[in-house]
């Protein structure tokens, strides 16, 4: 597949992965993109997850159709887009591995007793790379998400190979019905999402530049109306929410609480409110959940006390919501308890400091709703739904 006349694409779809990183559920299975740039020098852009070692392999002979490449740029140490490097040196010797310093630093911890000799070029910021027509200007991009990181601008084609960033859940030859956005969004909360203030630094370093496609190292190529990519990781880097949605998320014991959770949000529906999203924490895919929690505006969390605490589903989404920084938001809790309710207490003081965060109620259930749990309830369905 060609990404322009001369940039071609070299990367795999897996359709055998269930879990991303031990994690993720990937109902669409997963890509891991390589691209090479043909020119007067070849150059190589990063290498493949190891199980498809021979499939990558056999891709690059075919495009380089019997020449060989003179670089390998490697701009993320994760060994889904590294693993590789050994095989690619063992297969071109010749060529130079172009990475950042702290990279070359990884490169010898992944690749125990490889030699690179003087096949190695360090990049850094704005470091240039000529390859005859086309001109490779290198951004360091660290802590998007790794340190090692950097990006790659072509400068004749106008393409930005942009490492992980703008990246998503789901191999390429495979029509995701939500399009780009929804599992973009799921890959950027659940693995880049802490960094914002790293990937805000990036996107005013690249803010000048001409960009008519990005090549990230997972997800489809993009190309037409990059606007609406670059803006929406403009705002989830700003933690800005992007719907005044609400987001209603609750584990359950015996159901009692579930119950209290699914009566909000069909009170929220019914007054209008379009954006609300119901996940039960115990069975549900908690990055999805999360997800919605930073996509939305206002996030309710229900849940009963357990342990002097709180139940561990819970403990879990509200561990991965303060690790990523999640602030500018309203929140509301529903807590159970059939003698001391205590889940209330320990909700606030896990996001006492968190930034800008208004909770707007609080309501506690003894066992079960009463009747004037449901009119709290209705209420706050109100308070939820009033703008």
């Amino acid at each position: 597949m060609s990404v322009t006349n001369d940039i071609f694409y070299a990367g795999v779809n897996d359709h055998q992965i269930d879990l991303f990183e031990s994690q993720f559920p990937v109902p669409l299975g997963m890509a891991y993109n390589s691209y090479v740039i043909m020119d007067e020098k070849i150059a190589v852009v990063d290498t493949i997850e190891a199980k498809f070692t021979q499939e990558w392999l056999g891709s690059i002979k075919k495009i380089l159709q019997g020449r060989k490449p003179d670089y390998l740029i490697v701009q993320h140490m994760e060994p889904d887009h590294s693993a590789r490097i050994g095989a690619f040196k063992e297969e071109y010797p010749d060529a130079v591995v172009v990475a950042t310093a702290q990279a070359f630093k990884m490169i010898g911890n992944y690749f125990r007793g490889l030699d690179l000799g003087d096949k190695k070029l360090t990049a850094g910021n704005e470091t240039t790379l000529e390859l005859g027509r086309h001109k490779l200007v290198f951004y360091t991009a660290p802590m998007v998400h790794w340190p090692e990181v950097m990006m790659t601008y072509d400068t004749t084609d106008k393409v930005l190979f942009s490492a992980d960033a703008f990246g998503k859940f789901g191999a390429n030859d495979v029509e995701d019905p939500e399009g780009w956005d929804c599992e973009a969004r799921r890959y950027y909360f659940g693995i880049v999402g802490k960094f914002g203030a790293q990937v805000q630094a990036v996107l005013k370093k690249l803010g000048a530049l001409e960009i008519r496609q990005i090549a990230s190292l997972h997800g489809p190529v993009l190309s037409g109306d990059l606007s609406h990519y670059i803006g929406l990781y403009d705002t989830w880097s700003s933690y800005r929410p992007e719907k005044q949605g609400v987001t209603v998320a609750y584990t359950s014991v015996y159901g009692n609480t579930g119950k209290a959770a699914r009566f909000l949000a069909e009170e929220l529906e019914n007054k209008g409110c379009k954006d609300v999203r119901l996940f039960d924490l115990s069975r549900d895919d908690v990055y999805e959940a999360l997800e919605y929690a930073f996509m939305n505006e206002k996030l309710v969390l229900a849940t009963t006390t357990y342990n002097n605490g709180i139940f561990p589903a819970m403990k879990k989404f509200i561990d991965l919501l303060t690790e990523r920084g999640y602030k500018n938001r309203k929140l509301a809790i529903i807590e159970n308890g059939s003698w001391g309710p205590m889940a209330a207490k320990v909700i606030r003081t896990s996001v006492e400091g968190l930034q800008n965060i208004e909770i707007l109620d609080t309501i506690t259930i003894l066992s079960s709703m009463s009747s004037e749990n449901e009119e709290q309830l209705r209420a706050l369905a109100e308070k939820l739904s009033a703008e």
